[in-house]
């Protein structure tokens, strides 16, 4: 059974946060033994379709992982994309504060064999090996809820660095702050409110994203020295583009404004218009919706 995948060692017996009911229902499908494939056609609710839609694995389907390499995958939900990370790598070992996502993320994964997901707070979690890759997949700007101290996003990232191999590289997906979605009117993805994060989160506590620079300045004081950007569009999410500063988008290349499928979004001005005039002034990193970030 896929309770064996389940490390509940360091787990207190109760989840810290829940999506409510539609989790049940997740755990439901994916208990099922229907094709996801399947399961997506006949759903329509949002939670459904972003929780278990392959467009997720898109953000890192792409990526030569070494077929031999272990992985941790931090903050892994409801595996969006822990299976690829499974078809990817020789072992996966994932770790989330919910046990009821925990178990929806090896009903949907614990076939591929290669799995173990520790359920807990990440500050509490002793795990002693260390690893080829370690992936913090939308997980960085939460780390003000579970990292105690005064810099909680900096010492994120100094416990994550100690997981690493020599050569190991740490991934991160996050949205930019500085997004050009969000001067157009999309609300933060993490509050709903507009605006908070190019107010710098001023009436936020707990979350928040950072600019390419701000990012670059928390890696280097984390020991992080070598670092390459990707640029997921519309974001890391559900990513149809991943550019890089190698190949970078040219005029005519973007278009449409960002969806926003979990809630209505005014539109402030013509983003298609908008980024005509960014990619002829070469500023694209600055105003990209998210990052991809290796580094090690």
């Amino acid at each position: 059974m896929y309770e064996d995948i389940l490390n509940l060692k360091f787990y207190k017996g109760e989840d810290q946060y829940s999506d409510g009911e539609i989790e049940e229902r997740l755990l439901e499908l994916c208990e099922s033994g229907r094709e996801m494939d399947e399961i997506l056609r006949g759903e329509e609710e949002w939670p459904v379709l972003y929780h278990l839609s392959d467009i997720r694995e898109n953000v890192l389907d792409w990526y030569g992982f070494n077929p031999r390499g272990t992985l941790l995958e931090i903050g892994a939900g409801c595996g969006a994309v822990t299976g690829l990370f499974c078809k990817k790598a020789a072992h996966v070992t994932a770790i989330d504060l919910s046990k009821r996502r925990s178990s929806i993320n090896a009903a949907r994964n614990g076939r591929h064999g290669n799995l173990e997901i520790f359920v807990g707070n990440f500050e509490d979690i002793r795990i002693e090996d260390t690893f080829d890759y370690v992936t913090l997949i939308g997980v960085l700007e939460y780390a003000g809820y579970y990292i105690s101290g005064d810099a909680p996003y900096l010492e994120m990232l100094r416990r994550v660095k100690t997981f690493l191999k020599p050569g190991g590289k740490l991934i991160i997906a996050i949205e930019n702050k500085y997004g050009l979605k969000y001067w157009a009117g999309a609300p933060e993805d993490h509050t709903g409110g507009l605006f908070d994060g190019i107010e710098d989160y001023g009436k936020v506590k707990g979350v928040r994203t950072f600019s390419r620079p701000e990012l670059i300045r928390l890696l280097l004081e984390a020991g992080l020295k070598e670092h390459e950007f990707y640029y997921p569009m519309p974001d890391y999410k559900l990513p149809d583009t991943i550019y890089s500063d190698h190949f970078l988008p040219k005029p005519g290349m973007l278009g449409a404004a960002a969806a926003a499928y979990d809630r209505d979004r005014p539109q402030m001005f013509d983003e298609a218009a908008a980024w005509e005039g960014i990619l002829k002034d070469g500023q694209f990193p600055y105003f990209a919706n998210s990052f991809l970030v290796f580094a090690s």
